[in-house]
């Protein structure tokens, strides 16, 4: 099994907007560990062609999304500076393949956090502060026909994420209550509260720091973490408008064309 071969072919399907077969069909023995290998593989090679890595995602935290893609356990992916926007912008649909929207809670850190060991108590001395959050998940997997491994591989299926709302402490607002509200063209889509990741997002930060930490790779100062989508991933069509608006840390919106 060649690691490099099969982040190349993501790679490429990502540049063309073309997909690929699961990998978990073409190569029926990948495992975790090779997924999270190939993932590094790509980011490697987009760091190597300029691109800057802001931040880390952390996806398949609350059950919806779990039972969205029968998994049964959290993944995560790397940011890149390419792949954010500002609340309010624009977002290109011709650089995606087959886009879905996630609406969740960013946190921004002011302090490194490396496991093993990090607590939640460790992710709140850590935090900046908190924002509401747009993630635009995208599949390299045809007809997103993914396992855990292949979304893995695929940098967590992530491809866009837009940071809105108001930067707020973590010690002003009671995470696992925070309520949510989103619109889409205006129209109420859907509801939820921060419990619905992990039961706190912090404790989604938690475990990625001490997921990370198994390679050795830290969260920094300044990153941007996404803690997770709090209701399931909805479909964007062309000029769809989302907003979701959040207790105390403000909205977040988006256009799609």
């Amino acid at each position: 099994m060649n690691i490099q071969e099969m982040a190349k072919r993501l790679l490429i399907a990502e540049k063309n907007k073309q997909t690929i077969d699961p990998l978990t069909d073409t190569f029926p023995g990948i495992s975790v560990d090779d997924a999270y290998n190939i993932q590094l593989q790509q980011i490697q090679e987009k760091v190597a062609n300029g691109a800057v890595i802001v931040g880390k995602k952390i996806g398949l935290t609350s059950n919806v999304m779990q039972n969205m893609f029968d998994v049964n356990e959290p993944d995560y992916g790397h940011l890149l500076d390419e792949m954010l926007y500002v609340d309010g912008e624009t977002v290109p649909l011709d650089e995606l393949i087959q886009p879905k929207l996630e609406f969740e809670i960013a946190f921004v850190l002011k302090k490194d956090l490396k496991g093993p060991g990090v607590t939640v108590l460790d992710v709140i001395e850590a935090t900046d502060y908190i924002a509401p959050a747009f993630e635009v998940i995208d599949s390299r997997i045809k007809d997103w026909k993914i396992c855990f491994e292949d979304t893995v591989a695929d940098n967590g299926s992530s491809a866009r994420a837009i940071i809105g709302g108001k930067p707020m402490r973590l010690e002003d607002v009671d995470l696992q209550h925070i309520g949510m509200v989103v619109y889409k063209n205006g129209e109420y889509l859907d509801s939820a509260a921060g419990a619905a990741v992990m039961g706190n997002p912090a404790r989604a930060v938690a475990w990625l720091a001490n997921a990370l930490g198994k390679y050795d790779i830290s969260l920094h100062a300044g990153e941007i973490v996404l803690s997770g989508a709090l209701s399931a991933a909805v479909p964007i069509e062309n000029g769809d408008t989302f907003t979701a608006e959040f207790a105390h840390i403000g909205t977040v919106s988006a256009t799609f064309h």
